[in-house]
């Protein structure tokens, strides 16, 4: 949760030329602040009085100006750079290369007013958005564009860029410094979960592992009466729809491995968990940890099935964007011959709002036929009803020394599909061609997906801040009989 309880802060630079009037810059800075404020954002921004109308447009205000963001490099999150008229793009890129803080860039420049170009009202901000971008190319600093050339600041197109930068800066942040707990060994069966934990680590993402037999001991250790447990066993049965032959013995239990589970998470600072959810649990302990996961994940701190640590790092890229709640799904079935639609599903950890009602709470189907339904209490089930989605994996390629990803738009449907556990019947166009590059670039079985259209905000933070080479489904040609993209 702790990306999410931050606040989000941006630095402001308003850049501004010396012939140019000052004016529109004052304006600027009071529409920024304005702005910032109505979207609960926070800022730091030089005085209005320390340079000329507060603005960046010399060698002395860049220096000045980035010594104030360096003083806050801690608290920013993220840039905005206002072109309130043509700019001096040389103290805007200085100002950005002295600071040095590394954060997510995005640049804005003002409309003209047709009936006021003239020498002492026009702004130029057109161009001189061009001659930044330029500086910026040739600094090699990233940044993000807004929806139009120019806008604005007091606009709600603005408003809406900033909105969405914002989940851009609090995406690149979390995904710097996530911490994913690995909870148990990776099932011996799925092979497909490998990972390259040094290449999480140089990517600044930390993986802590623990065995499964630890928190096995500390759940057995807890007492029915432990004021943790009674808390956790009431927001159990408030949850979803527990099924009536279900004891209280088995709900306690169930209790004691959720209690357990988010004690050993807080103390290690996790943002996500990946843990070995069969079938050592349910032999050892027995209960499954499906629902435990699902009330993690409504709470915005993602667990995946099966030790997937790259799914669970999918999934809190999508709650880092979204701000909701994710799930880790299976791609699982075809949907007749309806070639755009498919079934994902998983035995049942996906958190209650993403479903969109209360779930039912009772075993696991498939595991419970085979090691029996007593052991396997916890599992939440339902369809996830209609809606748009955005779905996102994350891998690591060993072979090319790098990550690899795909992300896209979709949509949940209401088409009835007669399966156990967590279903959603799900619809993305020219689906053959998703699975295709899915299939042909080695990707795992597993996928990650958010209700609502969320991947712009995750394909820029990833491909544009922090490097890692991914696809994306909508802007791709169609492929017909030809080779598909691959990144190796």
């Amino acid at each position: 949760m702790r990306h999410f309880q931050k606040p989000i802060t941006l630095g402001v630079i308003v850049g501004s030329r010396q012939f140019f009037n000052g004016e529109p810059a004052k304006a600027s800075r009071a529409e920024i602040i304005a702005q910032l404020g109505a979207l609960g954002l926070r800022h730091v921004i030089l005085d209005a009085e320390a340079t000329d109308n507060g603005a960046v447009q010399s060698r002395d205000d860049a220096r000045l100006c980035a010594e104030l963001l360096r003083r806050h490099r801690e608290e920013i999150d993220g840039l905005v750079v206002l072109l309130p008229n043509f700019g001096d793009e040389i103290a805007i890129a200085e100002t950005i290369n002295l600071a040095g803080l590394n954060v997510p860039i995005l640049l804005q420049a003002s409309n003209d007013e047709i009936d006021k170009v003239d020498v002492h009202s026009r702004r130029d901000a057109f161009c001189g958005k061009i001659s930044v971008a330029n500086n910026f190319h040739q600094y090699g600093v990233p940044f993000t564009d807004t929806s139009l050339h120019t806008c604005d600041v007091a606009g709600n197109e603005f408003r809406d860029d900033l909105e969405r930068f914002s989940r851009i800066c609090r995406t690149v942040r979390g995904l710097r410094n996530a911490r994913v707990g690995a909870i148990g060994a990776r099932t011996g069966a799925f092979q497909t979960m490998r990972y390259s934990e040094k290449l999480l680590q140089r990517a600044g993402i930390t993986v802590v592992t623990v065995d499964l037999s630890e928190l096995i001991a500390g759940a057995g250790a807890l007492s029915s009466g432990d004021a943790a447990v009674e808390g956790k066993l009431a927001a159990l049965t408030e949850y979803g729809k527990v099924a009536p032959h279900i004891g209280r013995e088995r709900l306690i239990r169930q209790a004691k491995w959720s209690v357990t589970v988010d004690r050993w998470n807080e103390e290690n600072g996790c943002d996500a968990s990946a843990i070995q959810c069969w079938r050592s649990l349910q032999d050892n302990y027995g209960c499954a940890t499906c629902v435990s996961m699902s009330m993690m994940g409504e709470r915005l701190m993602p667990s995946a099935c099966e030790v997937d640590v790259m799914g669970a790092i999918s999934m809190y890229a999508l709650a880092l964007a979204s701000g909701a709640p994710s799930a880790i799904l299976d791609w699982n079935n075809n949907y007749g011959r309806e070639a755009d639609k498919c079934v994902c599903t998983h035995c049942g950890n996906f958190p209650r709002s993403f479903i969109g009602e209360a779930p039912e709470i009772s075993e696991l189907d498939i595991l419970g036929t085979v090691i029996g339904s007593e052991k396997c209490f916890g599992a939440v089930k339902g369809k996830v009803k209609a809606g748009p989605m955005s779905y996102f994996r994350l891998s690591s390629d060993d072979n090319a020394g790098s990550f690899k990803a795909y992300v896209g738009e979709g949509e949940f449907t209401d088409d009835p599909f007669p399966i156990d556990g967590g279903v959603a019947v799900t619809k993305v166009p020219r689906l053959r061609d998703l699975l295709g590059f899915i299939v042909r670039n080695g990707f795992e079985h597993h996928v990650a997906m958010v209700r609502g259209h969320h991947a712009d905000v995750v394909e820029e933070a990833v491909e544009r801040y922090l490097g890692w080479p991914i696809y994306r489904h909508e802007a791709a040609p169609i492929y017909r009989g030809v080779t598909y993209p691959t990144f190796l």
